[in-house]
């Protein structure tokens, strides 16, 4: 038997924000991060909390990539204010860290009585899909550790595309792959369903439709809203469905090179494509024809399932290069002493990632190596 979770209730649109006018509370606390502070959009938030009369307080030392150090920081905030109402807002970092910190204090207080408090995520970005998952990805030293329950999925998840408009190029490219990934990594995934499909083939088709006008036109607040959907769409297919090694191999060189978590994925995507596409030997795999099914959807040539792979890597390759985001681990800035000296810790990363199970083919480390060292040197994919 297999199961679908749906969960949070979405409110989306342009006015969505307002929406926190209307909940009820007695004591809020906002996670958030400076910069969120410094536009003002925190205090946007905080003054509709207050309008129910919620005591608020604000936890605002979130930074990229947080680690244990955050997390334990922020539980000290919230034990000190124990709140019946969380809110996150800002990128998947924030997100993730409330997730953290409400998962961890909760269980060290529920033996105390106290209950766990509602929990709304408001992106900033679109990228993560955090506010509809129950992933957390947490920075111990150079390693990301991905926590997955169910405790943290928000209850309430509020998608308003004016909080993103101001996104700078760079960053919208990268959350931006982020997304595709997810859904291309969902839609082929072991633990794959018909739910999962639906949500995954509709945000991939938003992605390639508006990520392009997003990119060069940040204040195209269609486009925007349109890629705020795919972000929430494909972390609902992911939740259900997981990931697989693309997220495995970033989530370790990420960590240890700090390269964004989006990036990363786009200098690995289209070499796991090919490898779960078996694309140098029969092409022949239950992955193969799902990326054949995703290229025709797309409006891509299909005839062949190798075809069907052929053109959605060439589909990735060229948004990529619309977006000017590097082709290689190498024109992104890593050294290739420090790459290899690091490569083997990496492996030992990937293969731990709790993504790694529901990846198509099963990957060992010499797998694994080989890919990193493709994605390295921007290999072609047709000579795998």
């Amino acid at each position: 038997m297999s199961e679908f979770l749906i969960k949070p209730r979405i409110h989306f649109g342009p006015d969505a924000l307002n929406m926190l006018g209307g909940l009820k509370a007695t004591r809020a606390l906002l996670v958030t991060d400076k910069a969120m502070v410094r536009f003002g959009l925190a205090g946007r938030v905080i003054a509709l909390l207050e309008r129910t009369g919620a005591e608020c307080r604000i936890y605002d030392d979130v930074l990229p990539d947080p680690d244990i150090a955050a997390v334990v920081s922020g539980m000290k905030v919230m034990d000190a204010h124990y709140p019946d109402l969380i809110v996150a807002l800002g990128g998947g970092s924030v997100i993730d860290a409330a997730k953290a910190v409400m998962f961890t204090l909760w269980h060290a207080r529920q033996q105390e009585g106290k209950a766990r408090p509602r929990f709304v995520a408001i992106p900033t970005t679109s990228g993560t899909g955090s506010e509809v998952t129950a992933f957390s990805v947490v920075k111990a030293r150079t390693e990301k550790l991905v926590l997955v329950d169910e405790f943290m999925l928000p209850d309430v998840a509020i998608l308003d595309p004016s909080l993103v408009t101001s996104v700078p190029p760079a960053i919208t490219a990268d959350t931006g792959i982020d997304v595709l990934c997810h859904a291309l990594e969902a839609y082929v995934s072991h633990n794959a369903s018909d739910f999962s499909d639906a949500l995954a083939e509709k945000a991939a088709a938003l992605i390639f439709s508006h990520l392009p006008d997003c990119y060069h036109h940040g204040d195209d607040l269609t486009a925007r809203e349109k890629i705020h959907n795919a972000s929430c769409l494909a972390g609902m297919a992911f939740t259900n469905a997981s990931l697989g090694i693309t997220h495995s191999l970033a989530h370790a060189l990420g960590g240890t090179f700090r390269i964004p978590h989006g990036r990363a994925n786009a200098l690995l995507m289209t070499q796991v494509v090919a490898f779960n596409a078996d694309y140098a030997g029969l092409c022949n795999t239950p992955a193969t024809r799902k990326y054949a099914d995703m290229a025709r959807l797309l409006g891509l040539p299909a005839a062949t399932p190798r075809e069907g792979v052929t053109s959605l890597l060439v589909a990735i390759d060229a948004l990529k290069e619309n977006m000017n985001l590097p082709a290689s681990i190498a024109q992104a800035g890593v050294d290739a002493q420090e790459f290899e000296r690091r490569l083997p810790e990496m492996v030992a990363q990937a293969l731990r990632d709790n993504c790694t199970p529901t990846n198509p083919l099963v990957a060992d480390a010499g797998t694994l190596t080989a890919l990193y060292r493709r994605a390295y040197a921007g290999t072609d994919v047709s000579t795998m």
